[in-house]
């Protein structure tokens, strides 16, 4: 089930999840509203969201006119609907323009609130206090009622799962519920029924899967992740004020989305298109000139944002392992599979022409190395999923230390097998899973041809070790799976995966 999920998940691109789902909430919404079912009316929930989602379009497009950028469509659709779901439903003059002026500031806060090409706080988290401090508007976080509670949560977890990001789900839920249901208990209330006040009445879930989870405001680290989902959480759950201001949910946001900005790298980098070559009949590297070098750890992605005509269902971002060195500044590198039907975002991306230019609007990722160099690793790749090792292998040749890996690669023929001279030339220990027979294509020496399906059995024989590695497992998640229960048979226990969605 969780292979066909990935399977599905994987066809779009997260922005498109998002704006499918949200869409799927303020229609259901209208529905309740036609039957009663919420405290607001047809006519203030259609104009609301009007409102939300004219204002920010506005917003949005006229600071790109004046800083001559290109707006990013499906951002500010999501955005507008987001603002739609939190802003006090009316239908007077007086609440429309604050909703209005909500979605205007939030729009212009991608392009204003900017730091090099990136936002720094959620857009619609911006919008709010922004209506919230000049008194034309506020947040009610509406969306937190009972009826629409289930989609919420299903759509958070989609959210979450798609991400990779459960865990940082799970520590904004530990204490923002940790919090809020405390302070209910130690009311009088019992505990499950605090409990099912909490995820009824307040906007626990979808601040988690809806705007938490913003990859543009994110830090790349994991803890860092951690951190800034307890953060947001406390000061959501502690319900504080300053003054006259209430820090409702979207100035815990707000908050957050601050700490995050000095945490990484919040900077938008514009590259310039050099060149590629082809990797195998099914797989391509490119290069891109940055303007400036670009901070990264070995093992990490970097999201393209390319806008193009005909944009279908997948957008106009992307995400991709990096595969060049840190310790080159003159280039960076990406490899990406080239076979598939094609979207339309790699179809403009392998029809760059030289010099074109886009940028990469997002590094990071916790796919690494540990720093002890003297623990031993197993790096098992299955077909491009080999891309964030290439670049780890590439880091400890520049950095000229010594390590003990292996690296366990699994393809569908020899003709798939990329970065062969690479890997060769970096001296790396090969053991290859390959259909071919074993006399089919000579290896490079050192090298060793296994067989076709990575078993535990197999693993061990060429592995002997292999329980003592710390092992790191890249490509598509059915792969992942299937090599993971296999090294966890042959005794391997401490597995970091990398799954490439959608590649």
């Amino acid at each position: 089930m969780t292979s066909s999920l990935d399977a599905l998940l994987g066809r779009i691109t997260l922005y498109r999840l998002m704006l499918a789902l949200l869409l799927i909430l303020a229609a259901e919404a209208l529905l309740l509203s036609v039957t009663g079912l919420l405290a607001y009316t047809p006519a203030e929930i259609a104009a609301t969201l009007a409102a939300a989602v004219g204002g920010t379009v506005i917003g949005t497009r006229l600071m790109a006119l004046i800083l001559r950028l290109r707006p990013h469509q499906d951002s500010s659709l999501i955005t507008g609907l987001i603002l739609f779901l939190i802003m006090f439903p009316s239908s007077t003059a007086a609440g429309l323009l604050g909703v209005l002026a909500a979605g205007v500031a939030a729009g212009a806060s991608k392009l204003v609130l900017a730091f090099r090409g990136r936002h720094i706080f959620n857009p619609a988290a911006v919008g709010a206090v922004v209506a919230t401090l000049l008194g034309v508007g506020a947040a009610a976080w509406w969306v937190a009622n009972a009826y629409m509670l289930p989609v919420v949560a299903l759509g958070a977890l989609l959210i979450l799962h798609r991400m990779r990001k459960l865990s940082m789900g799970a520590v904004f839920l530990v204490v923002a519920l940790g919090i809020l249901v405390t302070g209910l208990v130690l009311g009088g209330m019992a505990p499950l029924s605090g409990l099912q006040l909490v995820l009824t009445s307040y906007p626990v879930l979808f601040l988690l899967g809806f705007m938490l989870t913003e990859p543009l405001t994110l830090p790349p680290l994991q803890w860092q992740q951690w951190l800034y989902a307890a953060i947001v959480a406390a000061v959501f759950a502690l319900q504080l004020s300053v003054g006259p201001v209430f820090l409702g949910p979207e100035f815990a946001l707000v908050i957050g989305n601050a700490v995050a900005f000095v945490m990484g790298q919040r900077r938008g980098v514009r590259l310039t298109f050099s060149g590629s070559r082809q990797l195998t009949p099914t797989s391509t590297e490119l290069v891109f000139e940055p303007s400036r070098p670009v901070r990264f750890r070995a093992g990490q992605y970097m999201e393209l944002d390319l806008p193009h005509r005909s944009t279908d269902s997948r957008g106009s971002r992307r995400v991709f392992s990096i595969t060049s060195a840190p310790q080159r500044t003159d280039a960076v590198t990406f490899g990406l599979r080239t076979s598939e039907s094609g979207s339309s975002f790699k179809k403009a991306l392998l029809d760059l022409p030289a010099n074109a230019h886009l940028t990469g609007t997002v590094v990071g990722g916790d796919f690494l190395l540990p720093r002890d160099t003297s623990v031993p690793l197993l790096l098992a790749a299955g077909g491009i999923g080999v891309t964030p090792f290439i670049s780890q292998l590439r880091d400890v040749a520049a950095g000229g230390e010594q390590r003990d890996a292996v690296l366990v690669y699994v393809v569908r023929d020899d003709e798939e097998i990329a970065f062969q001279d690479e890997l060769v030339a970096l001296g790396t220990r090969v053991v290859l899973f390959s259909p071919g027979s074993p006399d089919a294509r000579p290896l490079p020496q050192g090298w060793v041809r296994v067989g076709e399906a990575a078993t535990a059995e197999l693993l061990l024989a060429a592995v002997p070790d292999l329980s003592e590695r710390r092992i790191l497992v890249s490509g598509a998640p059915q792969f992942i799976r299937d090599i993971r229960r296999q090294v966890r048979t042959a005794g391997g226990s401490r597995v970091r995966t990398d799954a490439f969605l959608g590649y």
